[in-house]
């Protein structure tokens, strides 16, 4: 199986066929204009360890370049300069005038306290600072899988502290919580985008008759994978649109219910218990890569990369993939679905609902409004 990254070439490649530019030019634009890896200590209550790290600037043809950092013991190099390469076009096709970047620290944020994750955090942001890869004009930073609005205001203060005088400096990242230079919508802005953009594509009657079904989104069956902030407000957005969530899908396991799920209450279950699973209405499925394929209208793949594949695409039963993650749907799994006459929503258009108001965050720290 090709790894994410040789997918986004391939990706890559196959846009680039279609037009008529030169080799070298479309050699260009795949390439990243800028790679560091950053490895430093940190004392922890294991001792000292070394952390390693990435920040990618895809793209320099319109400043500051922007992107997520997300915390993954998955993470490496050809990871985020495959996401990175993402963020370009994403941004590009939501008009929002960023070039694409991306980072990720390589860590299980589940092994650390809140105080160990902090002197990450803040270190991190200084490597960054000193490689002047992070500032309101060069690299904005956002919340990914793994981080929030915390790790973002602890992003902000290490910035302004390093740079006193900037009076632009809350605009060094996005996704900050509202008190300290946040946006309202900023949080459930991707889950949010995503539901716009189902509702647009399932609007059209012909595309919902070839697929089998009525247009619109009222009674369809969802399945989502991830219960982070973007599955949540997805799956919570779908069905105040009068869809019916029948399966949540999380690391270890999915709670199923044909009947629907409440997935308020399932998130309060999850607050108070540190997970999905013992959830009472529904029945636990502990298999969550085989939790894919129930039978659904709509499967949203709202964890990571990768998750349909050659392998299981022949069973995933949805008749929409509406792709909530970066990349979850490798390029042979694609053609399979395709080929089967399953509606693709790709993920550079669904999930852009964060870029562009983090765009909008950024633009209010620039205008010092509130």
């Amino acid at each position: 199986m090709l790894s994410f990254h040789e997918n986004v070439m391939l990706a890559m490649d196959r846009a680039g066929a279609l037009t008529e530019y030169p080799k070298g030019l479309l050699d260009q634009i795949k390439a990243s204009n800028v790679v560091v890896q950053v490895n430093f200590p940190v004392r922890t209550s294991r001792g000292i360890e070394v952390i390693s790290g990435w920040r990618v600037q895809h793209s320099h043809h319109k400043l500051p370049a922007k992107g997520g950092i997300r915390y993954s013991l998955l993470a490496d190099q050809e990871e985020v300069e495959a996401l990175a390469a993402l963020m370009t076009f994403k941004c590009a096709i939501v008009d929002v005038p960023f070039g694409g970047a991306k980072g990720a620290i390589k860590i299980d944020r589940r092994k650390y306290s809140e105080e160990e994750l902090e002197r990450i955090t803040r270190r991190y942001t200084a490597e960054l600072i000193k490689r002047n890869c992070i500032g309101p004009a060069v690299d904005v930073p956002a919340p990914d899988y793994g981080t929030g609005a915390k790790e973002m205001s602890w992003i902000a203060d290490t910035y302004s502290a390093f740079h006193p005088n900037d009076i632009n400096a809350l605009g060094c990242v996005t996704g900050k919580p509202l008190t300290q230079g946040g946006i309202r919508g900023r949080v459930e802005a991707t889950g949010r985008g995503i539901t716009y953009g189902l509702i647009e594509a399932c609007r059209n009657a012909d595309d919902m008759a070839a697929l089998g079904l009525q247009p619109g989104l009222a009674g369809k069956t969802v399945v989502v994978q991830g219960f982070g902030n973007v599955g949540y407000h997805a799956a919570k957005f779908l069905a105040e649109a009068g869809c019916r969530v029948v399966a949540i899908i999380e690391w270890n396991g999915a709670v199923h219910d044909p009947e629907g799920i409440d997935v308020v209450a399932l998130d309060l279950h999850r607050k108070a218990t540190g997970g999905i699973n013992g959830y009472p209405h529904g029945t636990w499925i502990p298999d969550a890569h085989a939790a894919l394929e129930l039978d659904c209208d709509i499967l949203v793949p709202s964890a990571l990369e990768n998750q349909i594949t050659a392998e299981n695409a022949s069973r995933i039963k949805a008749r929409i993939i509406a792709e909530g993650a970066n990349g979850p749907t490798t390029i042979a799994a694609e053609d399979h679905l395709v080929s089967k006459g399953v509606l693709i929503v790709p993920d550079v258009y669904l999930n852009a609902g964060g870029v562009t108001v983090s765009y909008f965050e950024w633009l209010k720290n620039l205008s010092h409004v509130r």
